[in-house]
């Protein structure tokens, strides 16, 4: 188990990780993966359930800044990569129950440092002082034998919710910039280009 925030609550704070290589979320050779697509801003706000003011907020103090594409002057835009936007929804998870924001942060350097693959099995325990990183079962259980009141973040399921809000939004593909519609059925107008091109 790792933690992060203040040691008042018996945390180990800044203890750092092997930094480990992400995977593609797909494998499937048909399917793109995640280090190809980007989401503008709007859209990781959405997937995230966040307002843009707090993205914008958020990029420009370093919080969570877009790892695809940062905006450089006017006119250009931010472009965020999956894995940014599991750990925007993360950081919303984490502020509606009252976490300290430094102890936010301290968390989302920890989720920097971790690979793909860890993500989807951690999940992340606090007791609004402390954020703890759990791997197992019995991690979760020691923490909740210490009689205090915590909530548990599951990053598999944030990460699917994601991934089920982002697949009916557009993404844009990193490499050549093309605008990649996606599969919401609500989407009459964007349904009908696509039956008009091909």
């Amino acid at each position: 188990m790792r933690s992060s925030g203040d040691s008042t609550a018996g945390g180990l704070p800044g203890r750092s990780l092997g930094e480990s290589v992400p995977h593609p979320l797909h494998d499937s050779a048909g399917e793109l993966s995640t280090e190809t697509i980007g989401y503008r801003g709007p859209t990781a706000c959405a997937a995230a359930g966040i307002t843009y003011r707090q993205l914008d907020y958020w990029a420009r103090t370093g919080l969570v800044e877009p790892s695809v594409r940062s905006a450089y002057g006017s006119g250009t835009q931010r472009l965020y990569s999956f894995r940014d936007v599991v750990v925007l929804k993360i950081v919303k998870r984490f502020l509606d129950t009252g976490v300290a924001l430094q102890n936010i942060r301290a968390a989302v350097h920890h989720l920097r440092d971790r690979g793909f693959r860890d993500l989807e099995r951690m999940t992340l325990m606090s007791d609004g002082a402390t954020v703890y990183e759990c791997s197992s079962p019995d991690e979760v259980v020691d923490l909740l034998q210490g009689g205090q009141g915590i909530f548990g973040i599951a990053v598999g399921v944030v990460w699917r919710d994601v991934e089920a809000a982002l697949s009916q939004l557009h993404g844009e593909r990193v490499d050549t910039g093309e605008t990649l519609i996606g599969n919401n059925p609500a989407d009459e107008l964007a349904r009908r280009r696509r039956d008009r091109a091909v």
